[in-house]
């Protein structure tokens, strides 16, 4: 069994050396178990050193020009050669123990993929509530939050990968696609600690434009990389 890890980054020279450490761990688990794995990373036009921090971290890095989440997750997956595809957002820390749940699953056939529930270490009232409710969403709806989201590769391939279509909301999608070719689960005993930076860097009214323009523009606003600022305006 092989395990590509897939990091899409983009202006990440903050935290992504952590994120490498951790998946770096990870990758011991799956040795442990008899697995082979490898670690890209998708340099996705940083204007930063993202690449060079990656490289020097044991990552093969690759280019996407095109400043897209989407993109950035295929072209990784594009130079994979695992049996199955792990996508990690670069301010993301799995812990061993969600390693190992979640090759228990990919070990047991029983499945095409899968996500986990998320946490954000010392988050506010506001955003600890946030995150609980998508949890539940998460857990009720089978969906993948983007930060961890495992499958079969050739599932993957079979169902075309992230829709490039999409500036946000990709991860749900995928998760519905994959849902129809197989059992999709959401492990939730070992939740991944993300980065709660998008409330420290955007305004809760910043928040609430966004959700403004969902609810009046519905799926166009999705497909719309302007409409969906908050993941492509740079702030880090």
């Amino acid at each position: 069994m092989k395990l590509s890890l897939v990091v899409p980054a983009f202006n990440e020279e903050r935290l992504i050396a952590g994120t490498l450490r951790h998946l770096q761990a990870g990758i011991e688990v799956c040795g442990r178990r008899g697995w082979s794995s490898e670690l890209i990373v998708c340099d996705n036009n940083s204007t930063d050193r993202t690449g060079e921090i990656a490289r020097r971290a044991g990552a093969r890095v690759v280019f996407e020009p095109v400043n897209q989440i989407s993109r950035a997750r295929n072209a990784g997956a594009g130079a994979a050669s695992g049996d199955w595809l792990l996508f990690v957002d670069a301010d993301s820390s799995p812990t061993p123990e969600l390693f190992e749940e979640a090759a228990a699953v990919m070990e047991s056939g029983g499945c095409v993929g899968g996500g986990a529930t998320v946490t954000v270490a010392n988050s506010p009232l506001a955003l600890a509530v946030w995150v609980g409710l998508w949890n539940a969403a998460s857990r009720l709806l089978r969906w993948a939050a983007g930060s961890f989201v495992f499958c079969e590769a050739a599932a993957f391939r079979a169902v075309g990968g992230f829709s490039e279509e999409l500036f946000a909301a990709e991860e749900i999608d995928l998760s519905r696609r994959l849902k129809r070719v197989g059992r999709f689960v959401i492990l939730h005993r070992h939740p991944l600690v993300t980065s709660g930076r998008k409330l420290e860097l955007y305004s809760y009214g910043e928040h609430l434009a966004f959700l403004l323009r969902m609810l009046t523009g519905g799926a166009r606003t999705l497909r719309s990389r302007d409409a969906c600022s908050i993941w492509y305006d740079g702030r880090r």
